[in-house]
Order: C-alpha cells, then structure tokens, then sequence
C-alpha cells in the first residue's frame, strides 16, 4: 500500500500530520512531505483516517 499526495491540493492543513505524525509532516510553508510512502498493510486504518479526513482530498491510497 503507498499513500500519496496532490500538492495542487494540499492546502497544509495539517490533519493528516495530527493523525499520523510519523508519515507526514507538514513545513512552515504549508507543503506536506510524506515520510517512507510505502506503508504495511497494518498503517491501513491510520491511512484512511488521514484520506478521509483531508478536507481537500489531497491524499489518497493507491493498492
């Protein structure tokens, strides 16, 4: 499972940060950066979480 971002989307909310601090980071500019995109299928619900909650829909999962 690999988790990616749209940065024409990204509006550097953070909610994905808050959820998952270890897999994105979001900079003083407002860009997210995903650490280590490839996740364990365990991330799986944590992932989602950060998809739905994206108030942009920026993020997504790719299979």
């Amino acid at each position: 499972m690999r988790i990616e971002v749209d940065l024409n989307k990204c509006t550097g909310h953070g909610i994905c940060e808050s959820i998952a601090e270890d897999v994105f980071e979001v900079g003083d500019d407002g860009v997210v950066t995903i650490h280590d995109p490839e996740r364990p299928e365990s991330d799986r619900d944590r992932m989602r979480q950060a998809v739905t909650g994206c108030p942009v829909s920026a993020l997504r999962i790719v299979d």
